[in-house]
């Protein structure tokens, strides 16, 4: 006797634990294979240290502090020219008033004293100081300037060489990550790839097994760590290479299951198939209307069988009955109480006695 499948709640409770069990995998396979990736790779200031001088480094360290130091320094002199400036400028202004002053005095014919004449020398030989003091800041920008680019063409020239020597480094320190990263890729897979394959096993040689949603979570997140993975650590171009591939192969799996699924079906399938087309009053073979009774002058198909109204006070009257358009019988005498049964179905309405019609129609269309 085949077993109940239990309420629809028990099964759904069935698929949401089979989910999370699936997801708990899934997070436990990437703790683990979070601590093979922590595995330390190549070290790449030690391969840089085999080609280049680390005497450069220090060269292009003092240059770097020289080049700062006259950075300051010349940010620090324009500061001071622009304080000069801006005295210089007030000077100016100084010696305009009191010139104007003077020039005024003279048109007045009023003498001008020996403290305006004092301030006005004064002035002047202050303007001349802070005129002196502008240029020698700009000589000494100037100078820091061409200090400054020489060292800068000294650093680039430095930097050209030392970029240079980088190249074997970085080209022999991408070699070691890529061998590290396969190295890692086949760890992963080496632990993947043996849980996947018994879960794909059990998950096909025990698809009636009452642990079977076990497996399936098992295989589930291991299947799509397995493709995350691939994904991480073999180049793009390989990637969908795989991933189609493996596509093919699962369409191609399910594509012949289908096949031998309808050509060799199993007994439960065909009785099932059998029990919904007695439900429409259908042959289970042709779906030929089963016209007895008092439907035995209407027409219906599969969809609007529950649309057609029987006459007021109508009942099917049973009877021997052979489908006319395949000769399957689908009425017949029970062997147990010698009342009608439905042929293609395992028990008798009546007694509930027993037969495989599966195996039966089986036998006879062999005969």
């Amino acid at each position: 006797m085949k077993s109940s499948r239990g309420t629809w709640g028990i099964r759904l409770l069935i698929r949401a634990l089979t989910l999370a069990l699936g997801v708990l995998v899934f997070w436990l396979l990437g703790f683990l294979l979070g601590d093979i990736a922590s595995i330390e790779g190549p070290d790449y200031s030690e391969i840089e240290a085999k080609y280049v001088d680390p005497a450069l480094y220090e060269q292009q360290s003092a240059l770097q502090q020289q080049i700062t130091d006259l950075e300051r320094e010349i940010t620090g002199a324009r500061e001071q020219q622009e304080i000069v400036r801006s005295s210089s400028q007030n000077l100016q202004n100084t010696i305009n008033q009191m010139l104007q002053l003077q020039r005024i005095s003279v048109e007045k014919n009023v003498a001008q004293n020996e403290t305006d004449r004092a301030t006005l020398a004064t002035s002047q030989a202050s303007f001349l100081e802070y005129q002196a003091k502008f240029q020698e800041l700009n000589q000494q920008i100037a100078r820091l300037v061409s200090q400054q680019q020489k060292l800068e063409q000294e650093k680039s020239t430095l930097d050209r060489t030392i970029e240079e020597n980088r190249k074997p480094a970085e080209r022999e320190f991408q070699e070691l990550n890529q061998a590290h990263r396969i190295r890692l890729a086949a760890y992963q897979l080496a632990l993947l790839v043996p849980v996947l394959l018994v879960a794909a096993y059990f998950l096909a040689r025990r698809r009636d097994s009452l642990y079977y949603p076990l497996f399936l979570a098992v295989g589930g997140g291991t299947l799509v760590r397995v493709v995350i993975v691939i994904h991480d650590y073999f180049p793009e171009r390989y990637f969908k290479y795989i991933i189609t591939i493996a596509l093919i192969v699962v369409v191609a799996r399910l594509l012949i299951f289908v096949i031998r699924l309808v050509a060799h079906p199993k007994r439960e399938a065909i009785v099932k198939q059998y029990r919904e087309a007695y439900e429409r009053f259908l042959c289970p073979v042709c779906e030929y209307p089963i016209r007895t009774g008092p439907r035995k002058w209407l027409y219906w198909t599969r969809r609007t069988v529950h649309k057609v109204l029987l006459q007021p006070g109508s009942a099917d009257s049973i009877e021997p009955y052979v489908c006319p358009a395949c000769g399957s019988a689908l009425f017949e005498p029970c062997d147990a109480c010698k009342k009608m049964r439905h042929s293609m179905l395992p028990h008798c309405e009546h007694c509930g006695a027993a037969v495989d019609p599966v195996k039966d129609r089986v036998t006879g269309s062999s005969a």
